[in-house]
């Protein structure tokens, strides 16, 4: 059974910065890439950021220079660094995978819960 469990949303306010985490269970981490995608209120789930297999990022330009992504395989863990955040950025943030995720084209099956992060003014 695959699992993603995302932590580490809250709530912070503007400039401020966030690291979420996502724990990956019940695949061969290393040989799938992982992507995070957010969810604002009234929006449609949106890409935000991508790791291949050899960790080489994929960041929209809505959001590079602010956010950044990392994995480490011996955890079967990645990660989302926000900087310099914004009430625009509010939202539920996800973890995403699966063999048919194409980063920044489309997502993979599996997805996490979702964590929430509000940025407030």
């Amino acid at each position: 059974q695959v699992q993603l469990v995302e932590s580490g949303g809250g709530l912070v306010q503007a400039g401020g910065s966030l690291r979420l985490s996502c724990g990956v269970s019940g695949i061969r981490f290393s040989i799938y890439s992982m992507a995070w995608y957010r969810q604002a209120p009234g929006k449609q789930r949106e890409f935000i950021a991508g790791i291949t297999t050899g960790g080489s990022a994929n960041i929209p330009d809505s959001v590079r220079g602010r956010f950044d992504i990392s994995r480490d395989n011996t955890k079967d863990e990645y990660y989302l660094q926000m900087n310099s955040l914004k009430p625009e950025n509010t939202a539920v943030y996800y973890c995403n995978t699966g063999l048919s995720l194409l980063l920044g084209v489309r997502p993979g099956p599996y997805w996490g819960q979702g964590t929430q992060v509000t940025v407030s003014s």
